[in-house]
């Protein structure tokens, strides 16, 4: 019965975010939608894996190498959307497809070095703090353009756009205008960043303003608690 409730659930997300797309003039497969799982465990997680989305996101590492471990037989890509702390990042982006929460210089330079140790170059999103609330991590907008010139001389990883997460107090206004600054601000970045720099994703919204985001240009929306309407956290 849960699992059909995942399943009417993500129908219910889906037709959302095509409505907000048609909206905004866009196609429904320009967006990808991340499912965020990180108040249930394996078996809730699996359930969401079966309903069709396959790109999971999770606040905590620990969680994720568990959830890793436990659904190995899913074509489940995984998407660090939290605060990575760097005595995490050796074990945790090996099992990423996007790391989301890039926001700071030290921490990109860790992911960096471990990339080049396994051989592999981590897609990564820079976190812009566009609320500006201190409890945020984040670059600020005025010193993007330098992050991106640094960037490139951090061979493993591979930018590939932006993101950013709207104010707790904001409001859908807040939110809107909050969405409406980091998209302007990429359109300014693609002037000046350096070649090497992908700038082509997107990652903002959560469950109670991800069509505002889409129709702000989101490519990528985090959706959590909408997946789980009508169960117990566990």
């Amino acid at each position: 019965m849960s699992a059909g409730l995942i399943e009417e659930n993500v129908a219910r997300v889906l037709d959302r975010i095509a409505t907000a797309a048609a909206k905004a003039g866009r196609l429904p497969s320009e967006i990808t939608l991340v499912g965020v799982c990180k108040y249930f465990g394996s078996e809730v997680t699996q359930w969401v894996a079966n309903a069709g989305i396959c790109d999971l996101g999770e606040n905590r590492p620990q969680q994720l190498w568990e959830k890793a471990q436990s659904l190995q037989q899913y074509d489940i890509r995984w998407h660090q959307i939290g605060h990575l702390q760097r005595n995490k990042v050796r074990r945790t982006i090996p099992l990423i497809a996007l790391l989301h929460a890039g926001d700071s210089l030290r921490l990109l330079k860790e992911v960096h070095k471990e990339s080049l140790r396994l051989g592999q170059r981590t897609p990564v999103l820079l976190e812009v703090n566009v609320s500006g609330e201190q409890a945020k991590h984040g670059f600020e907008i005025g010193e993007m353009e330098e992050v991106l010139k640094q960037c490139v001389d951090l061979t493993g990883l591979e930018v590939r756009g932006l993101m950013a997460m709207a104010g707790l107090q904001s409001g859908l206004e807040g939110a809107k205008r909050e969405f409406e600054e980091l998209a302007s601000l990429r359109e300014r970045l693609m002037k000046v960043k350096p070649e090497s720099v992908d700038l082509s994703e997107l990652s903002m919204g959560m469950s109670r303003d991800y069509d505002i985001a889409i129709e702000q240009g989101a490519t990528i929306v985090r959706v959590g608690s909408s997946l789980f309407e009508g169960l117990p956290r566990e």
